[in-house]
């Protein structure tokens, strides 16, 4: 039978269309496309004009991973002004089932489908397979989630777990906060505010604007006509860390900054948890950043929990290479419910 699926984002939208046998519960795709989200008013357009007029691939279900909360099949995006409900989506698409689930329940889903060559080992810990699974993610947001064992599968739990406060653990991060305070006018700064997309370029800003370091123009030209669009149609945060590749200070002590934020904050999670099943870091800024990750910061702040670092190294910690996990989430979401 054929499937939709989707991956819902603030900034993308990929569709995946698939042949799946549910009795063995394997499947191939089809065809896949990616479409920038803000170009279209709803998802239902996209949906459309993937699928075409014809009805030779009209699927039977449909599940679409949202980035923002999920409740009774609704979801309003938080980084997108769509308001989207699961039996709207039926009707409109004439689809027999839609489904919608928030994007990191799908990422949990994705995990426990990884091969091992999908993966990149930061701390290979103890593993305990009765134990929690742990999923962190930084893209557009900063999402979490985590999974229970329950016989042999897992419940999924998804958290809202990146608006929780951004918590700064040195003289810099703590000017860092009252910036971000200031430019943003509010008091609550959450760590999705610092450990994302955009807050590689809050980091970047303030290093900039404190005069941490000379501006190359080849950085700064890009950025500053960035902040000047009404509609964006430049990635900073890409720049940004291509910059730190290649050697230039500025973007270099803002990736680390941003990876030891993140770092901190997995740790933060992890203790929470104690997901001795695993922790995987997913998100497409931790894959596309992968020397970063692995050059010891990110690792050192996520060990740096005091009296609490001998049960955070026994936690086995890896990177999601596979940038659209969040697909095989929903694709196996379907084929379990």
């Amino acid at each position: 039978m054929l499937l939709l699926t989707g991956d819902i984002g603030g900034t993308k939208t990929i569709l995946r269309l698939v042949e799946a046998a549910p009795q063995d519960k394997s499947f191939k795709t089809i065809r896949e496309e990616k479409y920038v989200s803000a170009s279209f008013p709803d998802l239902v357009p996209i949906v459309k004009q993937f699928l075409g007029t014809g009805n030779q691939e009209k699927p039977e279900s449909a599940c679409f991973a949202i980035a923002g909360p999920v409740i009774n099949n609704s979801s309003q995006l938080t980084n997108l002004s769509w308001d989207l409900d699961g039996n709207r989506l039926e009707q409109e698409l004439n689809i027999n089932k839609v489904r919608l689930i928030n994007d990191f329940a799908a990422n949990s889903y994705g995990v426990l489908g990884l091969k091992d060559s999908e993966l990149e080992t930061l701390q290979v810990g103890a593993i305990n397979n009765n134990a929690p699974i742990a999923v962190i993610g930084a893209g557009t947001g900063l999402g979490q989630s985590f999974l229970i064992p329950q016989g042999n599968s897992y419940q999924i739990f998804a958290t809202e777990g990146g608006h929780t406060d951004f918590a700064p653990h040195n003289d810099l991060e703590f000017e860092l906060l009252k910036y971000l305070r200031t430019k943003l006018n509010v008091h609550h700064i959450s760590v999705e505010r610092v450990v994302s997309g955009q807050g590689i370029i809050s980091i970047y800003q303030f290093l900039r604007d404190i005069n941490y370091a000379p501006e190359s123009s080849s950085i700064g030209e890009p950025i500053r006509l960035w902040e000047q669009e009404t509609e964006k149609t430049i990635d900073p945060a890409a720049i940004i860390s291509q910059g730190a590749t290649g050697g230039d200070d500025l973007c270099l002590k803002t990736m680390t900054m941003f990876i030891e934020a993140y770092g901190a904050e997995a740790g933060n999670m992890a203790l929470k948890l104690l997901p001795y099943g695993g922790m995987y870091i997913a998100g497409g800024i931790a894959a596309k950043n992968l020397s970063l990750m692995k050059d010891g910061n990110f690792l050192t702040a996520f060990q740096d929990k005091g009296r609490m670092i001998p049960l955070i190294e026994r936690i086995p910690l890896h990177v999601v290479l596979n940038s659209e996990v969040g697909l095989l989430g929903a694709i196996l979401y379907l084929l379990n419910n």
